[in-house]
């Protein structure tokens, strides 16, 4: 029986042929061609002011603290049902994550609880972009723009996907990609930083590039550089570039052919929940989302837990998610949680992901679609 594995990287062809021309080249190090080449699809791709490639997403949602100015004892309103990286940026500049409840239909923030989580600790709003389906960012901005806030985008999981016919990511003040080998574009490890705001483009490269104006010495706009400001190394390596700049190539097939993927599983799972056994995710107007996960919701954790078994034995590899960062030992103790949040407890304990990757074969889809409804019966009395 032939496993399938809850994600498998994709190749393109080009990766090794590109690493190659690094080797060649003799520019291991970041911010060479390929990164070059990156940054700028990107732009073009998303129309932000300025793209950076950075080691990681969470290197790019620290990035994106400080570039706001996020100080000891701001509050950042975020959800509690996201991965800890989105809390951790946040926590590091010594402010408060405070943690709100999602929607059920997206598992989105819910935009309606934000406003009555502000307090005048409040400096920003980090909406996550779950499975590529875009939150609500009309009414995000809105709050935003009415009380000061900036909005700094976890768009992890949000390559090629867009709310409103915009990039996920342009939106807020700042954006933040990720292309880690889960993700539906991967460079192994590694992220980008959407910087919307033209004022905050040359902080972004001072901070990513060690606290140095190396940027503007490279442009040829100062004789030499030296170190202007408090940064990190947070660059990219050229390596890693030349292998994400294949996969760039490729990212129009690469999400057309995991949509495919996601919309066989949506089909196929249409009798199971209008039977009630599951609830499929839903895509609000205006979402046009890029097949990064496909989940089921069911009613309990034991149905849930015990759907992942039987797909194992199976030789299918599904998973949960995300734990509630509200509960967590560091949640606890770096943030707060705004009122109760049930959705997310209850999400949390019922949520399954399925496998999604670009070389899945239509058999692949069958067998689990089929393995599902298998051991997810029907009541005969339906």
């Amino acid at each position: 029986m032939t496993h399938i594995p809850f994600n498998r990287p994709h190749s393109t062809g080009d990766e090794l042929r590109n690493i190659q021309e690094v080797m060649e080249g003799g520019h291991l190090a970041g911010d060479g061609r390929f990164t070059e080449r990156c940054n700028k699809w990107l732009e073009d791709r998303t129309g932000s002011a300025k793209v950076l490639l950075t080691n990681s997403c969470t290197a790019a949602l620290e990035m994106a603290v400080n570039l706001v100015g996020i100080q000891p004892g701001d509050e950042v309103i975020m959800p509690s049902f996201t991965f800890p990286s989105t809390a951790s940026a946040v926590a590091r500049a010594g402010a408060v994550p405070v943690f709100v409840d999602i929607r059920e239909d997206t598992l989105n923030l819910d935009e309606g609880l934000v406003e009555m989580a502000m307090t005048p600790q409040t400096k920003a709003l980090m909406p996550v972009h779950y499975a590529g389906v875009g939150c609500d960012m009309d009414e995000l901005t809105r709050i935003a723009s009415e009380n000061g806030l900036s909005v700094l985008e976890d768009a992890a999981q949000g390559i090629e996907a867009k709310y409103r016919s915009r990039h996920l990511g342009s939106i807020g003040r700042i954006g933040c990609l990720s292309f880690h080998e889960t993700k539906n574009i991967t460079s192994g490890e590694g992220g980008a930083i959407l910087v919307n705001d033209p004022a905050l483009v040359e902080a972004a490269e001072v901070l990513r590039d060690k606290g140095t104006n190396r940027a503007r010495f490279f442009r040829g706009e100062i004789g030499h550089y030296t170190w202007v400001d408090a940064g990190s190394s947070y660059l990219m390596s050229e390596i890693a570039a030349a292998f994400l700049w294949a996969q760039l190539g490729q990212a129009e097939w690469i999400t057309r052919r995991r949509l495919e993927v996601w919309n066989a599983y949506h089909d196929g799972f249409a009798e199971l929940e209008a039977a009630g056994l599951v609830r499929r995710p839903v895509l609000p107007d205006g979402c046009e989302h890029n097949a990064h996960i496909y989940r089921l919701v069911f009613p309990d954790r034991e149905k849930r837990n015990r759907l992942i078994a039987r797909l194992g034995e199976r030789g299918i590899k599904s998973t949960f998610h995300y734990s509630p960062l509200h509960l967590s030992p560091a949640g606890r103790r770096f943030g707060r949680a705004h009122d109760k949040l049930p959705v997310t407890e209850a999400v949390s304990d019922r949520v399954l992901r399925l496998p999604v990757w670009v070389d899945m074969t239509d058999a692949d889809v069958d067998r689990v679609v089929n393995a599902v409804c298998v051991e997810s019966p029907i009541p005969a009395a339906y």
